[in-house]
């Protein structure tokens, strides 16, 4: 994904927005439990953790490669182990260096007859050149994508594990991990996302049972991330970020969860939002280093070493919480 504002643009956007927008910084926010009797699933950081380093030991996940193959036969037995209804998309598409590439988005559903669903979603590629390197002999080389791209598989899966153990009540949640993410030109925001592009296109949904809205999960594992609402997001779906950073908080994750503006992100939210689903993004976008992605940000650093434990807990608890707490 490619960041699509700077932070004086972003602050001159926010200002010229309708009088009828509130300032991110005074979002409404719901009545939730309090920390003590909001958690009903524990969610398992180590477990998460090793289902990420499962993901980076089959190397990096470019598509085409054997470990993108590996990777995607992983997610699939993870789902069928963990009880889901898996539906397989396995097609092909053109990147923007003019070459063709096989993509698999997977999903993974729970409570599939449930017609009241959301949808929960990450990109299991990863980038094919860690053109962030300050050494650009090192351009060429892909990247292990521990937090680009692994993080949030590992998150959605750690809940897939959860949901075997106890379905969510009258309610479906879709897990969608989509392919061909990272393989864009920063000079064309078409070039990213190609995966859900696709998938968009040819979506297993009816009129009665399409997903009220969705939330995508990326970069969600990196050293002390903070979580600042993403521009786009509250642009779009204002109210299920009001939700989800809300149930943060009530779930003592405040600090992780910050309840103020951040930067303006092209991922797949923007292209689920098309589709006519409103989605957010949680994603690491105001960094204090870079003011702006993960100092790892494709980059070789992106790797097991420099994923953090309490990122994966923060981000899969909250989740967690917001699965079971009704808050959909």
């Amino acid at each position: 994904m490619i960041k699509t504002f700077s932070k004086i643009l972003l602050l001159l956007l926010l200002t010229s927005c309708s009088a009828n927008s509130k300032p991110a910084e005074s979002a409404e926010r719901s009545e939730t439990p309090d920390t003590e009797s909001i958690e009903v699933m524990t969610f398992d950081a180590d477990s998460c953790f090793a289902k990420l380093k499962a993901q980076v030991d089959f190397g990096p996940r470019v598509p085409g490669s054997e470990a993108h193959k590996n990777t995607a036969r992983f997610i699939q037995d993870e789902l069928a182990k963990y009880g889901a209804n898996i539906i397989l998309q396995n097609t092909t598409t053109v990147t923007a260096q003019g070459k063709t590439i096989p993509v698999y988005n997977i999903l993974g559903q729970y409570n599939p007859d449930c017609k009241k669903r959301i949808l929960l979603l990450a990109h299991w590629d990863t980038r094919p050149w860690a053109d962030e390197e300050s050494n650009e002999e090192l351009h060429s080389k892909p990247i292990d994508g521990a937090n680009d791209g692994a993080s949030g598989v590992a998150v959605l899966l750690e809940l897939a594990r959860l949901m075997n153990v106890k379905a969510p009540e009258n309610t479906g949640v879709d897990l969608l991990f989509v392919d061909a993410e990272d393989s864009g030109d920063s000079g064309d925001e078409k070039s990213w996302c190609l995966g859900t592009q696709l998938w968009v296109k040819n979506m297993p949904y009816t009129s009665e049972n399409k997903p009220q809205y969705a939330i995508l999960l990326d970069m969600v594992g990196g050293r002390n991330a903070k979580f600042h609402r993403e521009y786009f997001s509250d642009k779009y779906a204002r109210s299920i970020v009001n939700k989800v950073w809300s149930i943060a908080s009530a779930s003592g994750y405040g600090s992780r969860f910050v309840n103020e503006a951040g930067g303006g992100i092209t991922d797949d939210h923007l292209v689920i939002n098309e589709a006519g689903i409103p989605a957010i993004d949680i994603i690491e976008n105001n960094n204090a280093q870079t003011g702006s992605f993960n100092p790892t940000w494709h980059t070789l650093e992106d790797n097991v070493k420099n994923i953090d434990k309490s990122t994966l807990k923060a981000v899969g608890q909250v989740m967690s919480n917001f699965i079971y707490n009704k808050n959909i």
